[in-house]
């Protein structure tokens, strides 16, 4: 979100522009005029009326924001469809080269070591030890190509493959009725997601990309891979899952990001 001064009085646009952001993934409308025309149409009144607060300062703002924030994840929860699918694509359409993109420069992506890695399985899960990718390998595997759809405005087509994060969940005695399951990260990102989504069938423990080993700078050893949400929800390089029923954010979610982060 952008940042608004302490004693400068209100800015209007950078209150719109975050109050935009926020509430643009809940409009369910086909028309993008319309959409478009109904985002535009936010006042300073409306975003007071729908988060409940007098927006007199920016500490009054921020809660404002968080509490639309918040109230947006739960419209997003709950128009979510478990059994409905992502588009697929066909091989010819993916996108070459697929983008990296991180909070860091390329040349920072952090190195694993395949030997060395180890998964670590946490919180309410019957079966807490750690995996080998070796053992992961050996799982059922699935592809994918579905688009990848950033909050910054682009998207591109790539080719997943990996393990059915259902089966996994299943494998280690998850409890599918946790609310939450989260990631920690070798380039210290870390979000969480509702189970609902962590048991979609087109959401990956991914390992491969385009057919080959993933690459280091997609996320080696392991990323999710979920073509239901946002970019900044799918966590590169994981190195722990845990299930949990205690809300724990994420990296750009802690900054201001919706939680949900539905595509």
């Amino acid at each position: 979100m952008n940042k608004r001064k302490e004693g400068a009085g209100l800015d209007e646009s950078s209150i719109l522009t975050d109050a935009r952001k926020i509430i643009a993934p809940q409009i369910q409308i086909e028309d993008r005029s319309r959409r478009s025309f109904l985002l535009r149409g936010l006042t300073l009144g409306g975003v007071a009326m729908l988060s409940g607060c007098n927006l007199t300062d920016s500490e009054s703002v921020e809660t404002a924001l968080s509490s639309m924030s918040r109230f947006n994840d739960r419209v997003q929860g709950w128009l979510f469809n478990p059994n409905a699918l992502a588009p697929t694509y066909p091989e010819s359409m993916i996108t070459r080269p697929f983008p990296f993109n991180a909070f860091y420069d390329i040349d920072e992506v952090p190195v694993v070591e395949e030997a060395d890695y180890r998964l670590e399985v946490t919180g309410l899960v019957a079966d807490k030890r750690s995996w080998r990718l070796e053992e992961l390998r050996a799982m059922t595997q699935t592809e994918q190509i579905t688009r990848h759809i950033c909050v910054e405005g682009w998207s591109a087509i790539g080719r997943w493959g990996g393990v059915r994060f259902s089966d996994f969940l299943k494998r280690v005695g998850a409890d599918t009725d946790a609310k939450y399951v989260g990631f920690k990260c070798a380039d210290d990102y870390y979000t969480s997601i509702d189970m609902a989504t962590a048991l979609h069938a087109q959401t990956l423990l991914t390992l491969t990309y385009d057919g080959a080993v993933l690459p280091r700078q997609y996320g080696f050893p392991m990323k999710l891979r979920m073509p239901t949400k946002l970019g900044y929800k799918n966590p590169k390089h994981i190195q722990a899952i845990f299930v949990s029923n205690t809300y724990s954010g994420g990296y750009w979610e802690d900054q201001g990001y919706n939680w949900f982060g539905g595509s």
